[in-house]
């Protein structure tokens, strides 16, 4: 028997009709939750924004304190070589204002043992050198003369480091590592180096009227390699600070999509 015409249409409408009584009956997400709950989400979504606002500018900050350290490390680098700095310049001295410093040392170096601090250069894992070096003006200071690889740790270990004639480096000027590296301590009854801890050094090789800072000398043919000191600085903060905007932009949009949906359920004020 066929159907009635129109009734097809008639069992669609129906259905239609009791799916939107369903979806009408449906509890909002957010219906069962009290007003005091909805304000202190409100709140801590408002409190994200401002904590991802904030890193955002302090990467900003950062890139600005960054340009200007690559800037005065260019500066200095390629500034003509000057004398190091002398005992009258050690109070006050800082990484700021002395670091990257293109300068010159002339004197003789010490006999004794080398200090071996781990390095990795772009010739694998190995050591720099430190030679302490008695200035002509008296003091002393510590040159870093390059790095060896692991395979010739032995021989500079063994070398006295001593040189009877007088000699000029020129190198770059490093303020002091203290410490350590990277989850590491510096063990000086161990002889084991991980940073070019002056102070420290100086006491373990019995060294006085130590400069605060060392040096590293420019390139030199053979071992230890000199020249190899590292000035280029990475500077992602303008993407960090981005990643840290955009953040706070979809925090801040999830947190104005439940009102927008409010309003348009309430429809048009009459």
């Amino acid at each position: 028997m066929s159907p009635a015409p129109g009734a097809g249409r008639t069992i669609i409408e129906a259905r239609i009709a009791q799916a939107d009584i369903s979806l009408r009956a449906e509890p909002r997400k957010d219906a069962g939750r009290s007003p005091a709950s909805r304000l202190f989400l409100a709140l801590l979504g408002l409190l994200g924004v401002l904590m991802f606002l904030g890193l955002g500018i302090w990467q900003l900050e950062r890139r600005v304190w960054k340009l200007d350290l690559i800037a005065r490390v260019d500066q200095r680098i390629h500034a003509p070589v000057a004398d190091a700095p002398g005992r009258e310049n050690w109070a006050g001295m800082t990484a700021a204002g002395y670091e990257y410093s293109h300068v010159r040392l002339a004197g003789r170096f010490l006999g004794g043992e080398n200090t071996l601090v781990q390095a990795v250069t772009e010739f694998g894992g190995g050591y720099w050198v430190l030679t302490p070096m008695r200035t002509d003006r008296g003091f002393v200071v510590l040159v870093n003369r390059g790095f060896v690889p692991q395979e010739r740790k032995a021989q500079f270990e063994q070398e006295s480091g001593g040189f009877a004639s007088s000699t000029v480096i020129d190198g770059l000027l490093r303020i002091s590592e203290p410490g350590g590296g990277f989850l590491r301590n510096n063990d000086a009854a161990g002889n084991r180096w991980y940073s070019r801890d002056v102070a420290a050094i100086a006491i373990a090789r019995g060294l006085t009227d130590v400069a605060p800072y060392f040096v590293d000398a420019e390139a030199s043919g053979g071992w230890p390699r000199g020249g190899l000191t590292v000035v280029t600085f990475r500077n992602s903060h303008l993407v960090y600070a981005l990643t840290w905007f955009t953040l706070a932009a979809m925090l801040a949009a999830a947190l104005a999509a439940p009102m927008i949906g409010r309003r348009r359920r309430r429809g048009p004020a009459r």
